[in-house]
């Protein structure tokens, strides 16, 4: 594992974000390993639009987690938000942006000791702290078809592209979240990896293993539960697809679990029931109770068709059926998932999930996951990184230089 380096990640998520993200993950356990880490929260890619109904509500959550100021997680790791623009689509706000950050985490990493760190971005916007920070390598790990988000802010598409495209060209080493993107990468492609999703299978194990209590909230519901957790955004959700249940499957109870947008439709439906987050160490005791997990996603939009959701690897380490919308990501799993092409064989395979008798269909779905975990995968990226900064301490001294600042565009 990799060790006694510095290590400053660009996250495109906050870290107080209640579901940890693969960021998340792999952070604690570089920190654990004895790295030195500053996670920066999200600088974002622009604010949503004046007419989305969820602006200020995302404003007040930035504002908050800018409230936090720089804190200490267990493993040792500071996190920070830092002061910033939340316009990137002018060169002029980028420069500004650009000298803001540099000062805000160049400080920081100085008073925390960090020196010659591996730079990890994670968010387009972030390329501009490329070359600025002194690092010793550059990783760009990309989570999402970015230039395909048109619903979390205003940017303009191009611009975000040409932004992913010379972080793409600066980066040592790049990662792919998803298959789908990067089966379609080409820019790059002999620094590319596919970096799947991973899994603490220990922690959802205990879910479907009949030694917790389910959460009362879960339990007063009855059942069957169908279940869910993660986003609930009204572009995300197949809103369609829960009326459908509704009223065709009047007893079965839909339970959405995390944030949910201002903009949902299906909130006064009898039988669907809308729970707030809840930390990552209950979560299991309320997967507990579901019957059914499942990702009732709109996949026709390109942005979420090339999701790579982790809560499917957590739902199979549950042992409980699962169900999902087509996702290119899952696709290699299909012998242990219900994957519904359609909105009636999305209720059809509830169907058939609930009425499962199979004694080992649980343990197969758990062995699908069980050597796929965030330990595994942070020793794999780790060796990964230990070779690039051999490669380049083997360069000429002249070819070893620390890189120039990744020049804007106009």
């Amino acid at each position: 594992m990799l060790s006694g380096k510095s290590i400053i990640c660009f996250g495109g998520e906050d870290w107080w974000y209640h579901h940890p993200h693969s960021k998340n993950h792999l952070m604690r356990r570089f920190a654990r390993a004895g790295n030195r880490v500053i996670f920066v929260n999200s600088i974002s890619m622009g604010l949503p639009s004046i007419r989305n109904k969820d602006l200020l509500p995302r404003v007040m959550r930035k504002m908050r987690s800018y409230s936090k100021l720089a804190r200490n997680t267990p493993e040792g790791i500071t996190v920070v938000s830092p002061a910033a623009l939340p316009f990137f689509g002018s060169r002029a706000a980028r420069d500004a942006n650009r000298r803001l950050i540099r000062a805000q985490i160049g400080m920081l990493a100085r008073r925390r000791g960090l020196t010659r760190p591996v730079l990890w971005i994670a968010i387009p916007t972030a390329v501009e702290m490329i070359g600025r920070l002194n690092e010793s390598l550059v990783v760009y790990q990309v989570s999402d078809k970015y230039d395909a988000n048109t619903m979390d802010h205003a940017t303009d598409p191009q611009t975000i592209r040409r932004l992913h495209e010379r972080a793409l060209d600066a980066a040592d080493i790049i990662f792919y979240s998803g298959r789908k993107l990067f089966e379609e990468a080409t820019r790059g492609r002999e620094r590319s990896y596919l970096l799947e999703q991973a899994v603490d299978f220990e922690h959802w194990a205990r879910a479907g293993s009949g030694e917790l209590e389910v959460a009362e909230e879960v339990a007063k519901i009855p059942a069957p539960r169908i279940g869910y957790f993660g986003a609930v955004e009204p572009w995300l959700v197949d809103q369609e697809l829960i009326r459908r249940a509704s009223r065709e499957r009047p007893l079965w109870n839909w339970v959405f679990i995390g944030n949910k947008s201002r903009g949902m439709e299906i909130e006064d439906l009898p039988n669907v029931h809308f729970l707030p987050p809840v930390t990552y160490d209950e979560l299991p005791r309320y997967a507990a109770g579901f019957d059914v997990c499942v990702l009732p996603w709109e996949t026709e939009q390109a942005f979420t068709n090339y999701g790579s959701a982790i809560k499917v690897r957590e739902y199979l380490a549950t042992g409980k059926p699962v169900v999902i919308a087509p996702l290119p990501e899952y696709e290699p799993m299909r012998d242990v998932l219900r994957i519904a092409r359609s909105r009636e064989e999305f209720l059809s395979l509830i169907e058939d999930a609930l009425a499962e008798d199979d004694a080992d269909a649980a343990r197969r779905r758990q062995a699908a996951v069980q050597s796929g975990t965030w330990d595994a995968r942070a020793e794999w990226v780790s060796g990964l990184i230990e070779e690039a900064l051999r490669r380049k301490a083997a360069l000429q001294p002249e070819q070893a230089e620390r890189r120039s600042p990744v020049s804007s565009d106009s």
